[in-house]
């Protein structure tokens, strides 16, 4: 399988060697500046003031992670609006089609488990399969609901871009509404109700919320409206039972965890803690290994999304929302068993393709002219259109630029892409431009400004390249992106322990926006081993120091790294808890392993 060029979009070069293109150069490291400190802030204790300051907190308020603190219902805009048309619609067919990624999933499971719950007589839903249908409220998802007996659509996790699609709801006869979080464009689709904090002249507190916040917001509207009615079954489900669902789309979907937010994770980790949340999670975290007890953001992350997300990768999202809806862990676990399958076979064929991918982006290295590319465009004709973001995200990772990967698309002739970005290049106005400048190029995009999609036609492939490297470079002129390695500094020999990892732990949730706390320092390897092909299990020792720790790099052997390493190193990294056999141990999670300054 050869990874296509395409287009002169620079001079022509020959091949060049692995080390032309440093995949993995050294990168300087960081600290984080401090915020103020408050008075407010007094009791908490040193390190993790230290660590709230480069957050930007500075009100002890900021740390009470409870539900009344939440921005009040009634402040997102339309959300009246909208509990009164899902109200006019209880007694009929209300269908719900949500994304097939994990933030479209819990949304989904989130609003019919609340619709179900609350009276509604026939609420059921559709994912538009990618394959099929492609991404959004496509007219093609909307005739088959119109064919299943629709007489209202709810989207959620989309819809906001989805013109074509509500047009012809409308003149099916189809009530639609809108709940979404993605960035409009210039025009707005024809519904009867649009709940989106990204609108235009939104005044809502949070415009970080995820597919599943907004439709968190619109179900509480929905619930206090039915209530004043007198419309609520006396069995009728509390809305604070959909917050765990809330915490795994948030935490999955990669928005910023701003005080909102964090309230709504924080409130969602609690309850899966004490199991009192969907049997879907419980059995998707049996099969990932873990029990839920001290489960973080980041084991939401990392163990339960992705294998949610398979579903809508490699087969139909379909069933992962059967999962979140399953009524009792018997009927998840086998649901749950072919997800994680399912996410077996994402990781090979995500691998694979990552090093077909690795491999072009070396090709295409001008070391001649000492430049890089602004932003990359990669395509195989053999890849699997439904892992595409994953290898954008790692080629991103590596080469700290802008990447689209493209595959196939359903039709014959067109790509699918999915774009990934760096801090200061807001992706969706990048495409955004290009398709202004060049009207013919892309068909539909829509997305954020760390991740998006489009489609195109395979013959407009090397012109969109050249104009989405164009563009990008605009960007990176004025704000060139910043390859540092930002960290919290060293840790005291003191802090390096079980105890601060704990701490560390129960001071959360930290993710996207509000950093995991990673810390820096030089270390001796005293001890190395490759486990697991590609890992590196250490025995380090601080400068300066007779303590010894374990460490582990994930990852860190590859087709350029094939050695352990030795010596002195410097070391970004995180505090971990390893379980092994009952034993709770301190482990140092390496970021980055480098030769010191």
């Amino acid at each position: 399988m050869t990874v296509k060029r395409f287009g002169d979009l620079l001079p022509q070069a020959p091949p060049v060697a692995a080390t032309a293109l440093s995949l993995r150069p050294r990168r300087p490291i960081v600290r984080r500046a401090l915020g103020p400190d408050t008075a407010e802030l007094a009791d908490v204790p040193e390190l993790l003031r230290r660590l709230y300051r480069a957050r930007g907190i500075t009100a002890a308020a900021q740390l009470r992670l409870q539900a009344e603190r939440l921005l009040r219902v009634g402040t997102l805009e339309q959300v009246q609006a909208a509990a009164e048309l899902l109200t006019a619609y209880r007694q009929r067919q209300v269908v719900v089609i949500g994304d097939f990624d994990a933030d479209g999933a819990t949304s989904t499971a989130l609003v019919l488990r609340a619709l179900r719950s609350w009276g509604f007589i026939d609420a059921c839903f559709l994912v538009p399969d990618r394959f099929k249908f492609g991404y959004g409220l496509t007219p093609g998802i909307v005739q088959e609901a119109a064919d299943r007996g629709a007489q209202l659509i709810v989207t959620v996790d989309n819809g906001t871009s989805s013109l074509a699609g509500v047009e012809l709801a409308r003149a099916l006869g189809v009530a639609v509404l809108v709940t979404d979080h993605h960035l409009p464009g210039p025009v707005l689709p024809d519904a009867d109700v649009i709940v989106n904090p990204n609108l235009p002249g939104s005044g809502f507190g949070s415009r970080a919320l995820a597919g599943v916040g907004v439709a968190f917001y619109v179900m509480a509207a929905l619930r206090r409206h039915l209530d004043s009615l007198g419309l609520l079954p006396a069995e009728a489900l509390p809305v604070q039972q959909l917050l765990d669902l809330v915490a795994l789309g948030t935490v999955a979907d990669l928005v910023a965890l701003d005080d909102n937010n964090r309230v709504l994770v924080a409130e969602g980790l609690r309850r899966i803690r004490a199991r009192r949340c969907v049997p879907g999670i419980l059995a998707l975290l049996a099969a990932a290994g873990r029990e839920p007890d001290d489960i973080t953001a980041a084991d939401l992350g990392f163990l339960v999304a992705p294998r949610l997300n398979a579903a809508g990768r490699l087969d139909n999202m379909s069933i992962g929302i059967d999962c979140l809806l399953a009524t009792s862990e018997a009927a998840a676990q086998p649901l749950a068993q072919q997800l994680d399958e399912f996410n077996r076979q994402r990781r090979g064929i995500e691998a694979e393709m990552q090093t077909l991918a690795l491999a072009a982006v070396r090709g295409m290295e001008l070391p001649q002219r000492g430049t890089r590319r602004s932003g990359l465009c990669i395509y195989d004709p053999a890849w699997h259109q439904g892992v595409v973001g994953l290898v954008a995200s790692r080629i991103k990772d590596r080469v700290r630029r802008p990447v689209i990967a493209f595959a196939q698309a359903g039709d014959e002739g067109w790509l699918r892409g999915s774009a990934r970005s760096v801090p200061g290049v807001h992706i969706r106005d990048v495409i955004d431009a290009v398709a202004t400048r060049h009207p013919d190029l892309v068909g539909v995009f829509g997305g954020h400004a760390m991740a998006a999609g489009l489609s195109l036609p395979l013959a407009h492939l090397d012109r969109f390249a050249a104009a989405f490297d164009a563009e990008v470079a605009q960007w990176l002129a004025r704000c060139e992106p910043d390859d540092s390695l930002l960290t919290d500094g060293a840790l005291l020999e003191s802090e390096l322990s079980l105890d601060t990892a704990q701490q560390l732990r129960a001071a959360g949730p930290w993710g996207q926006g509000f950093a995991e706390p990673c810390f820096d320092g030089c270390f001796r390897i005293m001890h190395a081993r490759v486990v697991g092909e590609r890992h590196v299990k250490l025995r380090v020792q601080p400068e300066g120091s007779q303590a010894i720790f374990d460490a582990i790099a994930f990852g860190y052997l590859d087709d350029e790294t094939r050695d352990v390493p030795q010596g002195r190193v410097e070391l970004v990294y995180r505090l971990d808890i390893n379980v092994y056999q009952g034993q709770r141990r301190l482990q140092l999670l390496v970021e980055q392993l480098q030769s010191p300054a």
